[in-house]
C-alpha cells in the first residue's frame, strides 16, 4: 500500500487505482469473485482477521458473500487488470518514489506550477504566484492557507478535493446520499434523490473522521482492556494450577493415610490367617499324637504278649498275659477316628473372606461360612398395618388403611413418629406407599387411583387404573418408575410423573406384588393367589420359570440395592418364617442361601416383605407387628 502523499496524487488523476479500504494506490489488487470488488490483498487479509470463524467474506462495499476455501484470502485470484494499470502508473510517473516524492499542481492558474501551498476556502492547490495574490489582494484577505511542506508531511490536512460530477459536468460531487452510498452533486439531489437522507460531504467527512477516531480510541481501550484481561487470566490460571494441585496433593495424602490403614488391615488379615493355620496345625498335631502314642501301646503290648517263652509261663504269669491279650484286642477293636482331620479340613474350607461393605475403609474380615439371621428389632404398630416402603438408610414408612389412617415412620432402634410432611394423608387412607428419590410419595387411596404428592405435600398426579376389585400395590423401579399392580395379570409402568403410561406387562399368573432389577426386570409374587408363584419377566412380558412354594405357604418377594431377590415363605401350619436369597440367572431365580426359620407368632397370613437401604437389612412385617432382621452371609 503507498504512502498516503502518494495517494493524493493517485486520487486526483487515477481515482480507478484506489483501495476502497485503506484509500492509497493498489498493492496486489484482489477481486472478490462474487461482486467483483477489488481491494489490496494485505488490506482484505487484516479484513479476514477479525471473521476468522466464518467461512466466507463479506464484501466492506456491498455485503455481497463470497465463499473461502481452506487458505483464504490467499486462494483468492488477483485483478490482474488494476494490477496492469497500477504499474503502468507507476512507471509513467517514474516509480513509486517519484510518486511519493511528487507535489501536486497548481489548480488556480493556468500555468500549472508546482503547489507550493493549498487554500482551503478556494479548495485549491496555488504555486507561488497565486500564494501572492492571496496574500495580497483583499478579496482573498480571509482565505486560510496552509503549507503543502506540512501537508505533505502529514501536519495538516487540506481535506477531499472534491470531484466533478459526471452529468453536471461545472459541479462538484460536494453531496453524499446515505441511502445510496454515492457522492452526488447538488443538481443530482435535485433530480434523482429528492427523497433521500443527504449530507454535505464535508460534514459527511468530518462525521466518519469522528467516528474513526472514536473507534480507534475504543479498539486501542478494548485492546488495553484485553490485554490486561489476558494478564488477568494467566494470574487466575496459575491460581487455578495452584488449587489443583493442593487438590491432588490433599487427595495423594488421603490415599497415603488410607493405604497405610489398609496396609495395617492386610497385616492384621494375614496374621489372623497365619494363627488360623498354626491352630488348625495344633489340632493336627495333637490328633498325630494321640494316634502315635496307641501305636507304641500296642507295639508295646505285643512285644509282651508274642513270646516264645509264654509255654513255660506259671500259672500266675499266664493269667496275666491273657489279661494283656485281652487288653490289646480291646485297644484293636477301638475305632480310628478318620473324621476328626477331615472336619479340621473342612472347618477351614468353611472360612470365607467377607469383603468389606463401600463405606468402609478396611478390606473386610475373615467369618465362617454359616449364613444367618436375626431380628434385631421388633415392633408393635398402632393397628394392621397396609403398605411399607424403604424411607431412609435404617427407617420404613408404614401405611393403614383401614381401622387407622395415615402413614408412621419407624427407624430400626424402635422410634415412631407421624409422616407430618402431607397433613392431608393423616386422615386419608393409605393401602400401599412408595417414596421417590426427589422426596415425592406415591400413595394407594383404593382400588382405582394412586396420588402422587410432592416433598412439600402438593398433589402432583393421579393414576388412574381399572377396576380389578383389588386395592392398588404400588412401588417404584431405580430410576423412579412408578410399578402398579392390582391382583390381576398385568404389571402397570408409568413414568415418575405418573402421567404417561410406559408399559404393560402381562403376566402369566395374578400378580399382587412387583418389585424391579436395576436392569429393568419385574419381579412378580402371587402372594395368597394360587397358584403360589414367584415369577421373572422383562418388559416384553417374556418369563422366567415360576418358583412354586405349597398352597399353605404365602410367599412374598423383593429385590435388594444388589438385584438379589429374597423371597419369604410364609407357612401358617409351622407358624414359622423362611427367608431364601436367590440370584438372577437370566429370567430364573437361582438358590443362593436358604436362611435359619424365624420363629415369629403368625395371626394371619397377611405379611409384607422388603428390603432396606443396606444390603444386610431386611425389614418385614406382619399384620401388627414390624421386624427389622439383620442378615450374615
Amino acid at each position: 500500500m503507498a504512502e498516503k502523499c502518494g495517494s493524493e496524487k493517485a486520487s486526483s488523476s487515477s481515482p480507478n487505482l484506489i483501495c476502497p479500504l485503506c484509500l492509497d494506490i493498489f498493492v496486489e489488487a484482489t477481486i472478490l469473485t462474487s461482486c467483483g470488488h477489488t481491494f489490496c490483498r494485505q488490506c482484505l487479509k487484516k479484513y479476514d482477521l477479525t471473521h476468522q470463524d466464518l467461512d466466507h467474506m463479506v464484501c466492506p462495499l456491498c455485503r455481497e458473500i463470497t465463499k473461502l476455501s481452506a487458505n483464504r484470502v490467499d486462494d483468492l485470484r488477483l485483478n490482474v487488470s488494476i494490477n496492469g494499470c497500477v504499474d503502468d502508473y507507476h512507471a509513467k510517473c517514474g516509480g513509486m518514489n517519484a510518486v511519493l516524492e511528487m507535489r501536486p499542481k497548481c489548480s488556480g492558474c493556468k500555468l500549472q506550477g508546482d503547489a507550493v501551498s493549498f487554500c482551503r476556502t478556494c479548495n485549491n492547490y496555488i504555486c507561488d504566484k497565486c500564494l501572492q495574490c492571496h496574500q495580497y489582494l483583499s478579496v482573498f484577505e480571509d482565505h486560510e492557507i496552509v503549507s503543502m511542506d506540512d501537508v505533505i508531511e502529514g501536519k495538516v490536512s487540506i481535506g477531499h478535493l472534491f470531484e466533478k460530477c459526471s452529468i453536471h459536468k461545472p459541479e462538484n460531487k460536494d453531496m453524499f446520499c446515505e441511502d445510496c452510498k454515492v457522492h452526488v452533486c447538488h443538481k443530482c439531489v435535485l433530480v434523482g434523490h429528492k427523497a433521500h437522507e443527504i449530507k454535505n460531504q464535508v460534514d459527511f467527512e468530518q462525521e466518519l473522521r469522528r467516528k474513526v477516531t472514536d473507534l480507534a480510541q475504543r479498539c486501542a481501550d478494548k485492546k488495553a482492556e484485553l490485554e490486561k484481561n489476558i494478564q488477568n487470566i494467566e494470574i487466575q490460571r496459575h491460581e487455578v494450577h495452584t488449587a489443583v494441585q493442593t487438590l491432588l496433593d490433599d487427595v495423594r495424602q488421603a490415599y497415603s493415610i488410607k493405604a497405610k490403614e489398609l496396609e495395617e488391615n492386610l497385616r492384621n488379615l494375614t496374621d489372623s490367617i497365619h494363627a488360623l493355620q498354626h491352630s488348625f496345625d495344633d489340632d493336627l498335631d495333637v490328633l498325630k499324637s494321640k494316634d502315635r502314642q496307641r501305636i507304641k501301646s500296642i507295639c508295646s503290648s505285643i512285644t509282651l504278649v508274642d513270646n516264645d517263652r509264654l509255654g513255660h509261663l506259671e500259672t500266675d504269669t499266664l493269667s496275666a498275659h491273657i489279661l494283656l491279650c485281652e487288653e490289646l484286642d480291646t485297644m484293636l477293636k477301638e475305632v480310628t477316628d478318620h473324621t476328626s482331620a477331615e472336619a479340621i479340613k473342612k472347618k477351614a474350607q468353611e472360612k470365607r473372606f467377607k469383603p468389606a461393605d463401600d463405606t468402609r475403609l478396611d478390606l473386610g474380615s475373615i467369618s465362617g461360612s454359616d449364613p444367618k439371621m436375626e431380628v434385631i428389632q421388633c415392633v408393635d404398630l398402632r393397628e394392621g398395618m397396609q403398605g411399607m416402603t424403604r424411607y431412609s438408610n435404617s427407617t420404613v414408612a408404614i401405611g393403614y388403611g383401614d381401622y387407622a389412617q395415615g402413614i408412621d415412620i419407624i427407624d430400626s432402634n424402635g422410634g415412631k413418629q407421624r409422616y407430618s410432611n402431607i397433613l392431608a394423608l393423616n386422615d386419608m387412607k393409605c393401602y400401599d406407599l412408595v417414596l421417590q428419590r426427589d422426596g415425592a410419595l406415591c400413595v394407594s387411596t383404593d382400588t382405582t387411583e394412586a396420588h402422587i404428592y410432592s416433598r412439600l405435600g402438593s398433589r402432583k398426579a393421579t393414576i388412574h387404573v381399572r377396576n380389578n376389585g383389588y386395592l392398588l400395590r404400588v412401588n417404584s423401579s431405580p430410576s423412579d418408575e412408578i410399578i402398579i399392580t392390582n391382583y390381576g395379570k398385568q404389571v402397570y409402568i408409568y413414568d415418575p410423573t405418573g402421567s404417561t403410561l410406559k408399559h404393560t406387562v402381562q403376566t402369566k399368573h395374578d400378580t399382587y406384588q412387583a418389585s424391579t432389577t436395576r436392569t429393568g426386570l419385574i419381579v412378580t409374587s402371587s402372594c395368597h393367589a394360587k397358584p403360589r408363584v414367584v415369577t421373572v419377566y422383562d418388559r416384553d412380558g417374556n418369563a422366567g420359570e415360576s418358583l412354586q412354594v405349597p398352597w399353605d405357604v404365602y410367599p412374598y418377594a423383593a429385590v435388594d440395592e444388589r438385584d438379589r431377590v429374597y423371597v419369604a415363605s410364609v407357612d401358617m401350619k409351622n407358624n414359622s418364617v423362611v427367608i431364601r436369597l436367590y440370584d438372577l440367572d437370566g429370567l430364573n431365580l437361582k438358590e443362593r442361601v436358604e436362611f435359619n426359620a424365624l420363629d415369629m407368632t403368625l395371626d394371619t397370613w397377611w405379611c409384607y416383605l422388603m428390603v432396606s437401604l443396606s444390603p444386610d437389612m431386611l425389614a418385614f412385617a406382619r399384620y401388627n407387628k414390624l421386624y427389622f432382621i439383620k442378615v450374615s452371609l
